[in-house]
């Protein structure tokens, strides 16, 4: 599949654009990871990750990237006892993650529009 991949690619001046779209295509598939609280959740075989087969599991990045991951450092930060502990309820956290797994989705179903736009185009011009 890669060698075929790459033979596609070409070497023009589009051969790296036309291999991140297609690229991304092939992970579309995967499930997405959503965000939540641990406290409204009852069920902790929902707090494990799949692929790394671990029963707890949390992800963040660089807290200057998203909303979501300035959360989960502000959480993970209180229940360390590095930090004094949120004011906010177990629901008011579940809807602002909820409202970051919306804006999550809105923005992927957007990068996926504009792939499927330039496979169209790529399509039409071989």
């Amino acid at each position: 599949l890669q060698k075929s991949l790459n033979e596609t690619f070409g070497a023009d001046k589009y051969s790296e654009a036309r291999k991140e779209v297609l690229t991304n295509m092939f992970s579309r598939p995967m499930q997405m990871a959503l965000y939540f609280c641990t406290g409204v959740l009852e069920d902790e075989t929902l707090f494990r990750h799949y692929a790394l087969n671990v029963p707890f599991y949390t992800h963040f990045t660089s807290p200057i990237r998203r909303y979501a991951d300035i959360v989960v450092h502000r959480l993970l930060s209180a229940s360390l006892g590095a930090s004094s502990p949120i004011k906010m309820e177990k629901e008011a956290i579940q809807r602002q993650a909820d409202h970051c797994n919306d804006r999550k989705m809105a923005s992927k179903r957007v990068q996926e529009l504009s792939a499927d736009l330039f496979f169209a185009v790529f399509v039409r011009v071989r």
